[in-house]
This record gives structure tokens, sequence and C-alpha cells, in this order.
């Protein structure tokens, strides 16, 4: 969609520094829709000057934190985990695939000045304490929900412990939290990590200023955080594994941009040479990258996997986004990903904990959970390589030829289009949601992922996993221009930076959605397909409201442009009530536009 939205904007050419395109998420073919999309990215790297990864070649994360990421840089991604580069000393920040564009064509990316908080480590984690447990500890002091708007910056001497890819599973997972990026220092682990994957000319020193200025505090030691996982249903739903033990699993899962990385892989190794894991489990390890794959193939950690009973995956997100290895039916499956939202793993009724590596060998060996301080097994102590296997075959450079045919399968559309927000909207409560929904509840992934170059298709799944109705009732609405109007509850929006969850609610003819609070990419996304995102200005004023209640915003428009208080009445239940918004000036302007592709094209900047 970013590429769609690209040739929208017709640039002349790309003001980045440097762009990439990644094929990491739609690799399972099944049909030809995913290889035509393929075919469409290579072409369009080739007509604008851009990288090209292809299929096979490893997880945007984890292969430009390898190839690409430099300290003091930004990152701007189409992925809500593109903070992963704050492990290299990155300001690396996750974004609909529209402001990418943006970002391409223009140069320029905007969003709130955030709250930093500091994270001070002290400490060293002690054996069989992994760094996903300490993001696992921040999500069970933090939560998913209140962090909107907030960068956490790691100092202190605890952070001296801690490699290039285990920072990177902590910044990895700060998307979990909410927050807009996560950032540690770059010193001399960076240094070693740049020298080992022959790129030591990007290395450059950077840490906080000594008179620096945070808004908060947070102290973290290392050597008392233990083997933790999280429970079904979300990343902060935290228990220490020591009192999940026993709890019997069906499927064990390593990889995803979170845990895929060389030391994660030679630690599942470790573990499980001269072992096999339980008979009743089906263990899954997905490298990473091409060059992780390429190294534990070389040095035979590849065949301790397979020979201990591994199902050797892709290197591609594969069954972290539930299009792949989806668990059984009320299947337990323990998973070294960042999220388990209910469903997300390709079957409603599984259960999915999340873990650090050795907590899920240590489960797939038991067949139940299992904190691996118990195993009686020595402690792998993995050292990270002085040179990795750098090969870049499968990465396709910038070519000066630019003038490509742009290949388009029937499966590729165009980016619908929105029209300006009118004098009033006047609609139904076409669903009423709770607390935490979250994008793949309102645009599943999985085996509809393939259905994201065309908006119409991708839309009737729209709030499916809640409400499989709701696709023929907003469409039915839409024809009757009656508009679509969503009631939410608190942190609406959390997760993955899929706009699809604002576009094609868009196409259906969503107009506003109101609710308690809004997680960050969420409402940037809902602003860029010209929906308006609304808060109640009284929380409880949520319970006023049913399906089917019809309701308006008068005058909207006009109380946009002039800073005036907005309201919705419930024309049903005869009351009305405020609303409030956190619009830039600039946001506004897009909302009354119709949508960022509207603003740009009416002359906006």
């Amino acid at each position: 969609m970013a590429y769609l939205q690209l040739e929208a904007l017709q640039p002349k050419r790309l003001e980045t520094e440097l762009s990439v395109s990644y094929v990491d998420h739609n690799t399972t073919q099944i049909g030809y829709e995913n290889f035509d999309d393929h075919l469409y990215l290579r072409s369009i790297a080739k007509r604008y000057g851009i990288y090209y990864s292809m299929a096979g070649n490893g997880i945007c994360h984890q292969v430009h934190l390898e190839r690409f990421g430099e300290p003091a840089k930004t990152l701007l991604g189409s992925d809500s985990h593109t903070p992963t580069g704050g492990g290299i000393g990155m300001f690396a920040v996750g974004a609909g695939g529209l402001d990418v564009a943006v970002a391409m064509a223009k140069g320029q990316f905007t969003f709130t000045w955030p709250r930093v908080v500091r994270v001070v480590l002290t400490g060293t984690l002690k054996p069989w304490v992994a760094a996903k447990d300490v993001i696992l500890k921040l999500l069970q002091l933090l939560s998913t929900k209140g962090n909107v708007g907030t960068v956490l910056e790691y100092q202190g001497p605890g952070v001296l412990s801690l490699s290039v890819p285990e920072r990177a599973t902590i910044a990895n997972m700060g998307a979990e939290l909410g927050v807009t990026t996560s950032v540690f220092p770059s010193d001399e682990n960076t240094r070693r990590f740049l020298e080992g994957q022959k790129r030591k000319g990007g290395f450059v020193p950077l840490a906080a200023d000594d008179d620096a200025a945070y808004d908060d505090t947070i102290g973290l030691d290392l050597s008392r955080i233990e083997p933790l996982a999280a429970r079904p249903h979300s990343p902060d739903n935290v228990a220490p594994v020591s009192q999940l033990s026993g709890v019997g699993v069906d499927q064990v899962a390593i990889g995803s941009c979170t845990n895929s990385s060389y030391k994660d892989l030679m630690t599942a190794a470790a573990m499980l040479a001269g072992r096999m894991v339980h008979p009743e489990v089906s263990f899954v390890v997905a490298p990473g990258s091409r060059q992780v794959l390429r190294m534990i193939a070389d040095n035979g950690a590849l065949g301790i996997l397979i020979g201990a009973g591994a199902r050797i995956a892709e290197s591609a997100c594969g069954f972290c986004i539930g299009n792949s290895q989806a668990p059984g039916t009320d299947s337990v499956s323990v998973r070294t990903s960042n999220r388990n939202f209910l469903g997300r793993s390709g079957t409603k009724s599984a259960k999915v904990y999340l873990a650090s590596v050795e907590t899920a060998v240590a489960t797939a060996l038991t067949g139940r959970i299992t904190d691996p301080r118990t195993l009686g097994i020595d402690y792998p102590e993995i050292t990270l390589p002085e040179t990795y296997a750098v090969d870049d075959s499968m990465i396709i450079p910038p070519q000066e030829e630019r003038e490509v045919e742009i290949i388009r399968g029937p499966n590729i559309g165009v980016p619908p289009e929105n029209e300006p927000l009118g004098p009033e909207i006047v609609g139904v409560v076409a669903i009423k949601v709770g607390d935490m929904v979250t994008t793949d509840h309102i645009m599943p992934a999985g085996d509809k992922l393939k259905y994201r170059s065309n908006v119409q298709k991708y839309a009737e799944f729209v709030f499916a996993p809640l409400d499989e109705t709701f696709f023929s009732r907003a469409l039915e609405n839409k024809k009757k221009k009656i508009a679509n109007v969503v009631v939410g509850g608190e942190s609406y929006g959390q997760g993955s930076s899929r706009e699809h969850a604002a576009i094609c609610p868009m196409y259906l003819g969503v107009k506003a959605v109101v609710a308690k609070t809004f997680e960050r990419i969420h409402t940037a996304n809902l602003v860029n397909s010209g929906i308006l995102p609304l808060c109640f200005e009284n929380p409880g004023d949520y319970d006023i409201f049913s399906e089917n209640d019809a309701v308006a915003l008068p005058g909207v428009r006009g109380r946009l442009e002039r800073g005036e208080r907005i309201v919705m009445e419930n024309r049903t239940k005869k009351k009305e009530i405020g609303l409030v918004h956190t619009l830039s000036e600039r946001q506004k302007d897009v909302i009354l536009a119709g949508g960022r592709l509207n603003y740009l094209k009416s002359g906006g900047a």
C-alpha cells in the first residue's frame, strides 16, 4: 500500500537518504496474489531507486539491523516494530504506509513531540533470564495502555551487559507498550556488532548528555528479574514462568522479529544438543534472516535443531502474523513473538503465551510450560561472532535505468478516495467495541493478508473477528448515504501499524471513530484516511451508546474549523455529549480535505 500511495503522489525522485522494500509478511504463495505483489514491488523498486529485499531474505527488522541500520540516524518504517532499530542507536518510528510514502516523496514526517522517560538499567541478567524477560517486566509495570506519546531512553551500567541483539529485542517490544520508540546508546557493543557486519564505517558513539532532562525515570535491576511469560490474550498479562509451570503445551514456535537472531537460535541449539523435543509438541523454528540461517547451517546448529525435531520455517514473519503454523483447536502455543492477541495466531480458540527462547525451549522439551532454571542443564553462554556471514545476494540494489514497466496483477488495485468532510455527520453506531481493540480485530491478518493490495476485497473482513455481519451492514448504510460511526473503549487501535484498519473502514463509509483513548499510529492512519478520531469528554458517556443508535455530529465541519467544542447527539436515546480531540492544525486540514492524499493534491504541505 505504501508504494501504491507513492505512485499516487507521483514524485520525480525520492527525498530519503535510503529506502528499502522488504518482502517478509506475504511470502506464503497459495494462489497468485502474493507472488504478483512481489513482482509489483520489485518493479516499483527499480522505478524509484529502492533497495529490494527478496522473499526469503528475512524479516525487515532483523535484516535492517544487520545490513543497513546505523546509530544516530532516523528510521521510518511501515511496520509497528520498526523501533527494533533503537537497539543499534537509531530513532526508529513505526508509521502507516501513507506516512512512509509521503516521507519518501517529500522528505518529511510529523509526529507529536514526545515525553521522554529514562529507563536506568543496573545489574546483570542471571543465567536463564533473557532480554525478552526485561521487556516483559516493563510491560508488567507499565501495561499496554497509557504510554502514547512517550519515548523510552535506556541508560545505566546494565546496558553495557546487553548485546545489540538483546537490546533490539527490548526495543522491538516497546511497540507493545504503545510508545513512539525506544532508544539505546551506541557504544563499544554497537561498534563490535557493526564491525562484525563489515559496516564499521557506520559507527558513531551516541549517549545522552550529562545534564539531559527527563519527564520521568524508571529503575530496573536486571539481576532481580526472573523468567516471565505473557499469558493469553495480551502482551501485558505477565506472570512469572514459575507460577505457570505445568500448563500442557501443544506447540512451541521460535522466531519473529523479536527473537530470531543468531544469538537466539544458537541458544536454542545449545539447549537441544543431544535431546529431543516432547513427542506431543509441534516445534517450529524460523530464522530471522538468511544470514542467520546460513550461519547456523554452516556451524552445525541447524542440524542440531532438525535432529531435535524442529520444523524449519522460512525466514519471514510467518507464524507471528498468523499466516502459517496456526495452532489446533483449543491448543496452547508458547511463542517467542511479540503479540498474543485473541485469534492473531490464526486460531481463535488457541491460547498463546509469549516467552523467551530459553523458556520456549525448556517447554518444548518437557511438553508443559517450564521454568528453564529447573531443567538441570548447564546454561549456554553464547559468544557473538567476530565476523558474520555477510551475503547480500538477495538484496537487489537500486539501478540507474528507471524506465521500468510497473507490473500489476489482477489483485492489485488503487488506493480508494474519500470525500471532504461535510457540514455534519448523520449516521448510526455501526459497531460498539470494548477496550484494547487491536488492528488485528479491525482488520484480520493471517490468510486475509493477500488482499492488502485489493482494498475492495479486503474490506469484506473489517471487524470480522468481532462481528462477521459488520461488512454487509456498513456497506448497506453507505449505499443509503448513512454514515457509519464506530464507538470504542480504551486503547483503540493498538498493535500493528496496519493502515488498512483505517483505509478499509473508510471505504465502507466510516466517518468517525469515538473512543475513550486511541493509540498513536492508528490515530495517524485514521486522519490520513479522513476518518475523524474523537474521544469522549466524559469516558462514562461510552455507556450511553448501543449498536444501531442513530447519531449525529451537528455542524462538525464548522466547529472543527473554528476550534469549537464538538458534540454528538444520540438521537435514539435523546442525549447529547461532548467530544474532544488532539488534532494538530495540519491534521484538522487533512480531515477537512477528506484525507492526506486529497490534502496533498489540493496543495497542502
